[in-house]
């Protein structure tokens, strides 16, 4: 039986039905794409085509020529009871930049986990995940690998390592192999691995005006010089006059925490400047598996062709923060000066974690996992939506994000961000204010509410708790 995992649900696949280039002939070049990168290995399932023309809104028949087509050129082969596969002894060819994708569908499941109103960070977790979860513990212990037992792989398992390199490829267009992945005890860790390798005291960096607080304080521990780049509706905004600068910190998928998403030209011009300036950029991509609606682009790190973008992604908000395990995409420049910070901090990740995850990974739970939570979380976005609407209508403006675990809640003029989320402390309310993330820029009066892991009811009741705190 074949033990690869069945990513084939995540391929980014979009068709442009106003494009001069014919449905099929689209379709085609980007599952061919999909091969020839390896997003799809050797050996791997194509989607079946009843559910990809579902899914892409075609007949069934255009998918069904599309996998005629690869059939005839030997780039996949078909078996009965088995489906379209990638043939097994393909050769390997270098990876080509990434398709433009399409959102995954969504329908709504109920149950919850999670507590203290309003938190960012907070993860789902149902009961399947927990049983399956169990299971692979238990059956890791039942049967334990030698490496619990003694020291490991400073990258990580190698097992868990080829499985995050063939999902990113899959699901985010990341150019990479399993040489590449470092696992680390969370992003955290793997943005400041890289920071203490490129940056010296005194060093510019870019950030983004607004930035996530966490990483503003990891740079200045750094020594880093922080210069502030504006953001606006079309992400990061390059300027002639910026100061030069050794690295630029980024969040392209979702602006943390305006949620804008970085555009395509703003992209190319950003990869331009770190190719000129042999400059670095920093890709956290921390919560892009939970989109919702539109056309997400893939990863900046997928149509880097200089290595001049360091990738980094988080297992924290897609399974739980309590499991500490985040990974980084590292050019091959910086791959051993990385390994070498990490040996002088904790030298490998937990053993145990790494290998539950990697079975969790390989045997198509996070797949499942992915899609069950994505419909969760979009429930719990629009009743949180709905309830500000409901309790706080003229005092809270709702942006209603297309992708993420939070949403951001404009304030009414007069109203102070910092003021209310200490009232809403006060009723046992967690909101986070968003004016003190800005560095020089105007700073905007607005609230940051999450909504994943929280119940639809636990929400109507923390919008009714802030509605009073804003008496």
């Amino acid at each position: 039986m074949d033990a690869r995992p069945d990513l084939s649900e995540l391929l980014l696949i979009g068709l442009d039905r106003g494009s001069p280039v014919p449905v099929l002939r689209q379709l085609y070049l980007q599952l061919r794409q999909a091969i020839l990168s390896g997003a799809v290995p050797p050996a791997g399932r194509l989607p079946p085509s009843r559910g990809l023309a579902a899914r892409l809104g075609v007949a069934r028949n255009t998918v069904v020529a599309a996998y005629e087509q690869l059939v005839a050129e030997g780039l996949a082969e078909g078996r009965v009871g088995a489906g379209t596969r990638v043939p097994r002894d393909l050769p390997a060819i270098p990876e080509l930049p990434a398709p433009m994708p399409a959102p995954p569908a969504a329908t709504p499941v109920a149950q919850h986990y999670g507590s203290e109103p309003f938190n960012t960070g907070r993860t789902g977790w149902d009961e399947r995940t927990q049983r399956i979860w169990r299971a692979l513990t238990l059956r890791r212990l039942s049967t334990p690998d030698q490496a619990m037992f003694g020291y490991a792989d400073p990258r990580g398992a190698r097992g868990l390592r080829e499985a995050i390199a063939a999902y990113l490829r899959a699901a985010r267009a990341v150019r990479c192999d399993p040489d590449q992945v470092v696992v680390t005890a969370g992003a955290q860790q793997a943005i400041d691995l890289v920071l203490r390798v490129l940056l010296r005291p005194g060093d510019a960096a870019w950030v983004e005006d607004p930035c996530y607080p966490a990483i503003r304080a990891a740079l200045e521990a750094n020594g880093a010089r922080l210069v502030p780049v504006p953001v606006d509706a079309q992400g990061l905004r390059l300027s002639p006059g910026l100061e030069p600068a050794r690295l630029a910190y980024v969040t392209p998928s979702a602006q943390y925490p305006t949620g804008a998403v970085l555009t395509m030209p703003r992209r190319l011009e950003l990869l331009a400047w770190a190719r000129r300036t042999e400059a670095y950029v920093l890709e956290d991509d921390y919560d892009s598996e939970f989109r919702y609606a539109g056309r997400p682009l893939a990863s900046l790190q997928g149509i880097d062709g200089a290595g001049r973008v360091i990738y980094v992604g988080t297992f924290s908000k897609v399974l739980f923060p309590g499991l500490r395990l985040g990974y980084a995409v590292l050019p091959p420049a910086l791959l051993e000066p990385v390994l070498a910070a990490r040996l002088r901090t904790d030298w490998h990740p937990a053993t145990l974690a790494e290998g539950v995850v990697t079975d969790f990974l390989a045997e198509g739970h996070f797949t499942q996992h992915l899609r069950r939570m994505r419909m969760q979380y979009r429930v719990a976005r629009d009743a949180l939506a709905a309830a500000l609407a409901a309790h706080l209508p003229g005092r809270l403006t709702a942006e209603v994000p297309e992708q993420g675990m939070k949403l951001l809640a404009g304030l009414a003029p007069g109203l102070s961000d910092v003021a209310l989320a200490e009232a809403a402390a006060q009723a046992g309310v967690i909101v986070r204010p968003v004016s003190p993330m800005y560095l020089t820029a105007p700073p905007r009066q607005a609230l940051m509410l999450g909504f994943s892991g929280h119940a639809p009811a636990a929400l109507h009741r923390a919008a009714r708790a802030l509605a009073a705190a804003c008496g």
